[in-house]
């Protein structure tokens, strides 16, 4: 039986406090179970509603790539000064140390190559592992207009149901299909589509003519792919456009890996992303680190 005697009676319920529920910060996600939300609370940035992600998910499809050719040598000094670290299982085992202690976008599709049809992809990663891994989300390429289109939704709709399962969100990359223009038309429908079949949040490529209508249209977060390698100050221009006009953060890789500074530069995008530097200030914030840190 329970010892009652020390017990005391409670006295402080706050009664002319109104119970709090306040709605979570993030686009299209007020919905989402406690475990979800926390999830995304790390990915993105509570104070500023937005993500630095720092990609290195290439070899997975294109080998060695300029820049991460050593991966164990090349991400860890841009850990710090990333929010997201978007990668493979085989990457993440290999070459970043678990007491880095970042959330992980784990890469979960494969199964192709530069050598082959890109959309023919399939979910190379069980869950259970991304579970052992501590992954924050899972990821995944939607090809709205490819070849396999149907097979890439499809692959994306089992990594949603799937994290679903254990709270983990699922972020949907949007893949260009050959035939397509990459224009808001094309982006709107992508982005669309992720988003109604289930996506937490999608990765989509900034453009100049309509990039807020097609930000307008997705429910749920958008991020902003890097792409190929830009000048610095083009690239920092790009991800001020785009959380300008609504963009959630960005997932960069080559425009940061391969810059003259990647550590300059990953924090001059981070200075662009959460507190609205304007492309001219966080360039030369990019030059004067990246003088202070030449040998």
């Amino acid at each position: 039986m329970a010892d009652i005697d020390d017990i005391k009676e409670g006295k402080e319920f706050g009664l002319d406090t109104p119970a709090q529920n306040e709605p979570f910060f993030l686009k299209g996600s007020n919905a989402l179970d406690w475990g979800m939300q926390n999830r995304l609370s790390r990915i993105f940035n509570p104070d500023s509603g937005r993500t630095v992600m720092l990609a290195f998910d290439h070899g997975y499809f294109q080998g060695p790539t300029t820049g991460i050719e050593r991966m164990d040598l090349a991400i860890p000094p841009l850990i710090p000064y990333a929010d997201v670290l978007m990668c493979t299982r085989g990457a993440l085992r290999s070459s970043i140390s678990p007491t880095a202690n970042k959330p992980v976008v784990l890469r979960s599709s494969a199964g192709q190559s530069i050598l082959t049809e890109l959309s023919n992809e399939l979910v190379a990663v069980d869950i259970e592992d991304a579970i052992r891994l501590n992954a924050a989300a899972i990821t995944a390429q939607v090809y709205i207009g490819a070849e396999h289109e149907h097979k890439s939704i499809a692959n994306v709709v089992k990594l949603i149901d799937t994290g679903n399962r254990y709270g983990i969100p699922t972020l949907a990359v949007t893949g260009v299909g050959a035939d397509m223009a990459r224009d808001a038309r094309y982006f709107g429908l992508a982005t669309r589509i992720a988003a109604e079949i289930g996506a937490h949040y999608v990765k989509s490529y900034f453009i100049e003519d309509g990039f807020a209508q097609v930000v307008a249209g997705c429910p749920v977060p958008i991020v902003i792919a890097g792409g190929k390698k830009l000048p610095e100050a083009d690239a920092l221009t790009m991800a001020y456009r785009a959380v300008d006009q609504g963009a959630a953060g960005v997932d960069m890789g080559r425009n940061i890996f391969q810059s003259d500074s990647p550590v300059a530069m990953i924090q001059a995008v981070g200075a662009v992303v959460h507190r609205n530097e304007s492309p001219d200030h966080a360039h030369q914030m990019y030059l004067d680190l990246k003088r202070e840190l030449e040998p």
